[in-house]
């Protein structure tokens, strides 16, 4: 049975990532992961980091690295407002693992003199990075 394809727009305060029909798509939400098809209810809900996932109407899996935003279904189109996004060939491996061990040794040090939820959320997103560049 042939899916009904939706409008899917990915934007982040720098750019358009995204703005394709597709046949589903996975977002990271505060409350858990979300699967949006064609008629979805309407819904707004906040984003936190993670790994958008969509299927294109030519069948084709694609993943996104987002971190933070919100997510808005309404009349067959998704609307994601990202912080940020990278397209799984656009992520840096070298960069992501040494921003991971860069924000694990700032953790581990327990040092007062640094923002520890802005290491907190520097660790989240470079782990993210690595497993989405990771994801087949």
């Amino acid at each position: 049975m042939p899916k009904t394809p939706f409008e899917l727009s990915v934007v982040t305060p720098e750019k358009t990532a995204i703005n394709m029909n597709v046949i589903s798509v996975i977002v990271p939400s505060s409350d858990g992961y979300i699967g949006i098809w064609a008629n979805h209810a309407p819904l707004m809900t906040s984003m936190r980091i993670g790994c958008l996932e969509y299927i294109t109407e030519g069948r084709v899996r694609e993943v996104l690295a987002v971190s933070n935003g919100f997510v808005e279904v309404a009349d067959n189109k998704v609307i994601v407002l990202a912080d940020s996004v990278e397209q799984q060939d656009e992520i840096n491996v070298e960069r992501a693992k040494l921003a991971c061990e860069r924000a694990r040794e700032y953790l581990a040090a327990g040092r007062t003199n640094i923002d520890i939820d802005r290491a907190r959320t520097a660790y989240e997103r470079a782990v993210n990075r690595l497993d989405v560049a990771q994801k087949k």
